[in-house]
């Protein structure tokens, strides 16, 4: 792990979970694409509202990223790249976009918890993600709805 303030957190986290000393590096990451992005989704996992994060399937396999499993850890960083907390993986959905429904919006926990705010906010995420690539975001491609908890922080 490149990132030190990572690596510390994960050190301090096996120091009391000796159970997954074995398991694979976890992820180093922040959600969101600026500085007010990152704060309020850290923000909102701190204290336990967001609960889930949702990634296009597409942009996941342009960028050859792995599909997130069950059991995965991610170091969730600010946006100066400081740990704040690790999550573990608990569940993976894939769905149409057309079928997320408003129980989830409310898992993701952001903005005022409506559908109509997540379909809007992951559409506008999703058009300027696929751009890079040539693509534009359609109501049948998939979303990988990942489910996490907070283990560390």
């Amino acid at each position: 792990m490149k990132n030190a303030s990572a690596r510390n957190l994960w050190g301090d986290y096996l120091d009391k979970h000796l159970e997954y000393a074995f398991s694979h590096e976890p992820k180093v990451t922040h959600f969101g694409n600026s500085e007010n992005e990152v704060n309020e989704a850290l923000k909102l996992i701190l204290s336990g509202k967001k609960r889930a994060i949702s990634h296009s399937l597409l942009g996941l396999q342009y960028r050859k990223e792995p599909l997130p499993k069950i059991g995965d850890f991610t170091v969730l960083t600010d946006w100066k790249g400081e740990a704040k907390c690790i999550l573990r993986t608990v569940a993976v959905r894939l769905k149409p976009f057309f079928s997320i429904r408003e129980s989830y919006s409310k898992i993701e926990g952001e903005g005022d918890l409506s559908l109509t705010y997540w379909k809007n906010k992951y559409w506008d995420a999703y058009t300027k993600e696929l751009e890079a690539f040539g693509r534009v975001p359609r109501e049948s491609m998939i979303v990988v709805c990942e489910y996490f908890e907070k283990v560390f922080e």
